[in-house]
């Protein structure tokens, strides 16, 4: 007919890509985008960092000491000359590092009780959330302050001064982030596991795991992503809170928290020692926060963007 076009089979299609279409609802979150930059460039500074700044950590000079940003010093020095922008991309390193190691240690246990839990129909998944109610009833920081003095000396002398503290940090904040997971987890078990497809593949032989591991963990995944970044942002700042308070790494490990220890008793004379270490921990912090907001409207499909 006269007016109507059809299109030819070779005509370009428009193909549906998951990614694409996560992408897409992401980048309308323009916070998040900035963040994620921001994010980038943090992780790439310390990482690649000591390549291009090569001044040494421990590196001593009495007479440049509480010296402001300058050429030489672009973050100032502290109290012994020793330079600020040297040690914070070496402290970096390991409070990124925390937070991420904490965070795979906390969304391990939460999805491992949160799936048992889930799957559960009996009494196990009213124990296991009576026990997940139970550490959420502790006082995290003593509880965190007594397990730091209890055995920090014991991994020192297995694992060195610097591996046992990272190690006895990773899991002491995992072993106590993992609780809001494990209710998540949960929450998506319950309702995925009555869905038609999971009943499909039941009716068809297939056993609990595989069920697990093929069609309900895949899809319970997007919330459980969210609240992994919200746990990088809180380990970073209790590894912060705990080298504030003298009891993270050694004082020669120059961590961000451990850098606002120091500078504390030189705030009248020397801001800069401070400001750019509690700087880095906030935009770290922020930036992982508005990620983990971008993430929640471009992985949540009820959301319309």
């Amino acid at each position: 007919m006269a007016g109507l076009t059809l299109a030819s089979p070779s005509a370009e299609r428009r193909v549906y890509s998951p990614w694409r279409e996560t992408w897409r609802r992401y980048s309308r979150h323009k916070l998040a985008v900035v963040s994620a930059f921001l994010l980038l460039v943090l992780v790439l500074a310390v990482v690649f960092g000591p390549f291009v700044w090569r001044v040494k950590i421990d590196e001593i000079d009495i007479v440049a000491g509480m010296q402001g940003p300058s050429l030489a010093h672009p973050f100032g020095t502290d109290d012994l000359g020793q330079d600020i922008l040297a040690r914070m991309i070496y402290g970096g390193r390991i409070s990124l590092a925390v937070g991420l190691a904490a965070m795979l240690v906390s969304v391990f246990i939460g999805v491992l009780i949160g799936a048992l839990a889930g799957m559960s129909r009996g009494a196990l998944g009213h124990g296991l959330m009576w026990l997940t109610d139970l550490f959420l009833s502790l006082p995290q920081l003593p509880l965190l302050l007594l397990l730091i003095y209890l055995f920090r000396d014991g991994l020192k002398q297995v694992f060195g001064p610097e591996g046992g503290i990272f190690i006895l940090i990773v899991l002491v904040i995992g072993g106590l982030r993992w609780m809001p997971v494990a209710r998540l987890v949960r929450a998506q078990f319950l309702s995925i596991r009555e869905k038609e497809f999971v009943e499909a593949a039941r009716a068809l032989g297939a056993s609990p795991l595989r069920q697990v591991v093929k069609h309900i963990l895949p899809n319970a995944l997007g919330p459980v992503i969210i609240a992994g970044t919200i746990d990088v942002a809180a380990a970073i700042i209790a590894e912060s809170t705990l080298s504030f308070l003298g009891l993270g790494f050694p004082p020669d490990t120059p961590t961000w928290g451990r850098l606002l220890y120091d500078a504390k008793d030189f705030l009248d004379i020397g801001p800069h020692w401070a400001l750019f270490p509690g700087g880095a921990i906030f935009i770290a912090v922020v930036a992982i926060n508005f990620i983990g907001d971008g993430l929640r409207d471009a992985l949540d499909a009820r959301r319309v963007i």
